[in-house]
């Protein structure tokens, strides 16, 4: 085992003499031989280590854990911090699911513990955890990047037994009688990881192929190998065909840009995109597509995507820039006071509604959907540009059944006997001319929630009549 994760530490340039490494140690089985794995490398590479422990504040005995895990570093003389946070509320304040913010704040404690000193972080994910990523990702849909799973370096992160199973690890612990602390909830299937980890994988081992977590770990090495690769052809592709302002603002030589291999062009959009908000996750490739799409054609058009930005050609240039830097103006009879654009998480004040609050979560098949007439979920993969809350347009419609059917907002009013002196006072939730949402009435059929929804965008008027 030590030498294993040694030559692994090694290979990928992991920790550096003098190096202080705050380790992870939750008290699990994988985090305990982390611990003593490390408390065996520091004597071949001379590092500092210390541990930080975090308490979620989702299970009772939670508590035990770190009391646990404190004596353990007593017991071996090694510096111990603890945080504790209440991932549950902390979750529902920033609009994201428990495992995300539970994640946000862990690393945000390591990185605290690290501060500014020379150093890695070390978390004890071992290979079994990367081969139900991996199978994670590729069924949420994924490219080269999430195919190759957990990578063995991240910028500060390191994960020392990456290299190590599962099942290696319990044998290790056993052998050198140390004992370790068990999650209940990692018996239970609430999470779609441990329905990866209790039914497929294991399903794969027994029945496919023994050492399928094994082999799936030789492919995710080389879709990481690929995408580095990827990484550095776009890179040097960027050189050739987009310029960067100094406001952020991306432009795009198309002539040159479509001179490229199509999949380079879609690297290169995501990229630029990325550039100009500073982000990525909330880009996808229904996004992308649309970008390529829109440079293709001809004509004025634009699309906004999120993070404020418009899209937009100019002559010859493909053009990524922030709203408030877009000099087109809005070609409609409304003016800004009617229009509300929504940014996630958020709470507007709407006229006529009050605050409604945005939200973006992943979708677990196990939640129930709502059934209020003021709260509303959206299948948020099928949303391509700037979403708005804003009064009615000319051209606005609304997709009316299953097979697609539209039908003109105005069609909409007339039957359902809405007054005309009431049209223009509603606010309606919008993607373009397409009606998402009338609140109270009826919402689109095009973005209600189906089986291959990944994320969901709740909408809830907090100030409503229920």
């Amino acid at each position: 085992m030590i030498k294993k994760v040694l030559g692994y530490i090694k290979k990928y340039q992991m920790i550096e003499p003098e190096d202080t490494v705050i380790a992870g140690i939750s008290g699990g089985a994988d985090s305990v031989c982390l611990l003593f794995v490390l408390l065996e490398i520091r004597k071949q590479i001379p590092f500092t280590l210390e541990v930080v422990h975090i308490n979620h504040g989702i299970r009772e005995d939670a508590v035990q854990d770190a009391e646990f895990v404190r004596a353990l570093c007593e017991e071996w003389k090694v510096p111990f911090s603890l945080t504790e946070a209440n991932i549950k509320e902390s979750a529902r304040e920033h609009g994201v699911s428990e495992e995300e913010e539970g994640r946000h704040i862990r690393y945000e404690a390591f990185e605290k513990a690290l501060g500014g000193r020379k150093g890695r972080i070390a978390v004890a994910h071992n290979s079994n955890d990367r081969a139900e990523t991996m199978l994670f990702h590729l069924f949420r849909g994924t490219g080269l990047a999430g195919a190759g799973g957990i990578r063995p370096v991240n910028g500060k992160v390191i994960r020392p037994l990456l290299c190590i199973r599962r099942t290696e690890i319990e044998r290790w612990l056993a052998e050198k009688n140390l004992s370790y602390c068990v999650d209940s909830t990692n018996e239970q299937d609430i999470y779609t990881r441990n329905r990866i980890r209790h039914h497929i994988l294991t399903y794969a081992e027994s029945e496919i192929c023994q050492g399928a977590v094994a082999n799936m770990n030789r492919a995710a090495d080389q879709f990481m190998e690929a995408e580095e690769y990827i990484v550095r052809q776009t890179e040097t592709a960027m050189k050739d065909c987009v310029q960067a302002e100094p406001d952020g603002t991306i432009r795009i030589r198309l002539s040159d840009f479509f001179k490229e291999d199509r999949y380079i062009q879609g690297r290169i959009l995501l990229s630029c995109v990325e550039k100009a908000s500073g982000k990525r996750k909330d880009i996808t490739a229904a996004h992308i597509k649309s970008i390529l799409a829109l440079f293709q054609a001809s004509g004025s058009k634009e699309i906004h995507l999120p993070y404020g930005l418009v899209v937009y050609k100019k002559y010859d240039l493909g053009m990524i820039q922030k709203k408030e830097l877009c000099a087109k103006s809005i070609q409609d009879e409304e003016t800004l006071s009617d229009v509300y654009e929504v940014t996630v998480p958020s709470i507007l004040n709407v006229p006529g509604l009050g605050r409604v609050e945005f939200t973006v979560f992943q979708w677990e098949y196990s939640q129930n959907i709502p059934q209020k007439t003021y709260t509303k979920w959206f299948d948020y993969d099928k949303i391509t540009s700037s979403v708005m809350f804003r009064t009615k347009r000319a051209g606005d419609y609304l997709t009316i059944n299953h097979r697609m059917g539209h039908q003109s907002l105005q069609d909409y009013f007339v039957n359902e006997k809405i007054l005309k002196e009431e049209r223009s006072r509603i606010y309606l939730l919008a993607e373009g001319s397409h009606v998402i949402w009338l609140p109270g009435c009826r919402i689109s059929e095009y973005y209600k929630i189906q089986e291959s929804t990944r994320n969901i965008l709740q909408v809830c008027v907090l100030d409503n009549p229920e």
